[in-house]
C-alpha cells in the first residue's frame, strides 16, 4: 500500500534539514566505485541524504516513473527545465519520463509511479520556497511516486529569482520526489547545520539538493552534480540490497 508523507515539520518545510529519529543502516562491506557502499542499504554520504523521515529507503530500478502535469500549458512551461535532468536520471537508472496531463487528486496518493508536477501559491507557508514530497510504498519502502508544487510567485512577479536559481530549484524539488533529501551539513563544527551550509567541490560547486538552493550556477544549472547523482546510484542501490525489484 502507499501512503502519503502528509506534511514536513516546519523545521524541513522552512529548508533546514531534520533531525533523524530512524536508526541509519550501515554497510556489510566497504565502499565501492564513487565512493558509494557497494554492500547494504545506507541512507547518507558526501553531498547527499536520502529522505528517510518520510519512510523513503530506495529507488525500484524496475518501477517505472512519470512526470504528468494538470494542464498542457504547465506542461509546456516546465519540460524545458526538467528534460536535461530526466536524462541524467535515465542514464543512471531511474525508468523516468515526463509524460502528459492529469488531475491531481492532492488529498491522496498518486497512481503508482507517477510524479504530479504543479503550482501553488507559497506551497510551504512562506514566499520563495517550494516543495518536493514524495509517497512511499508501505510494503517496501520504495518510492511510489510523488508531488511538485512549485510556487506561482517565480512567475507572476511578485519574488525575484534568477534565472539559475529557477532552474535549479525545479531539479531540487523532483528530486525530493525521488527519495533524496537537503544535504547540509555543520561543515564548520560550531554545532549548528545553517542554510547554504554543505560540501563543496573544488570549484566550489555545492549539491544542487543544498537548502535553500544549491547546484552549478553556471550553463549547467538545472543538472544533477556528482554528488546529487551519487545519491540516486545509492537509492538504487539500496533497492537491491533490500531485496525491491
Amino acid at each position: 500500500m502507499p501512503t502519503l508523507s502528509t506534511h514536513l515539520s516546519p523545521a524541513h518545510a522552512a529548508g533546514l534539514p531534520l533531525q533523524r529519529t530512524t536508526t541509519p543502516r550501515t554497510a556489510t562491506t566497504g565502499t565501492g566505485a564513487g565512493g558509494l557502499v557497494a554492500n547494504g542499504p545506507v541512507f547518507a554520504g558526501t553531498g547527499w541524504r536520502i529522505t528517510t523521515q518520510c519512510r523513503v529507503y530506495c529507488l525500484s530500478p524496475s518501477q517505472q516513473y512519470t512526470i504528468t502535469f494538470p494542464t498542457q500549458a504547465l506542461k509546456d512551461r516546465y519540460t524545458p527545465y526538467l528534460t536535461a535532468a530526466v536524462a541524467q536520471l535515465v542514464t543512471a537508472g531511474v525508468n523516468l519520463a515526463i509524460g502528459g496531463v492529469e488531475t491531481p487528486d492532492y488529498s491522496t496518493v498518486p497512481p503508482l509511479g507517477h510524479i504530479q508536477y504543479g503550482e501553488a501559491y507559497r506551497p510551504v507557508g512562506t514566499a520563495g520556497y517550494s516543495q518536493g514530497l514524495p509517497c512511499y510504498n508501505t510494503a517496501t519502502n520504495a518510492v511510489w511516486g510523488g508531488y511538485v508544487l512549485i510556487d506561482t510567485e517565480y512567475w507572476d512577479g511578485t519574488w525575484t529569482i534568477t534565472t539559475i536559481k529557477l532552474k535549479n530549484t525545479l531539479v531540487h524539488e523532483l528530486l525530493h520526489t525521488l527519495g533524496l533529501d537537503h544535504c547540509n551539513s555543520d561543515m564548520n563544527n560550531d554545532g549548528a547545520i545553517a542554510s547554504y551550509e554543505t560540501v563543496k567541490d573544488t570549484t566550489g560547486v555545492s549539491p544542487i539538493m543544498t537548502s535553500p538552493n544549491g547546484g552549478y550556477q553556471d550553463s549547467r544549472a538545472g543538472t544533477l552534480t556528482p554528488y546529487d547523482l551519487n545519491g540516486i546510484k545509492q537509492l538504487l542501490a539500496n533497492a537491491t540490497a533490500l531485496g525491491v525489484s
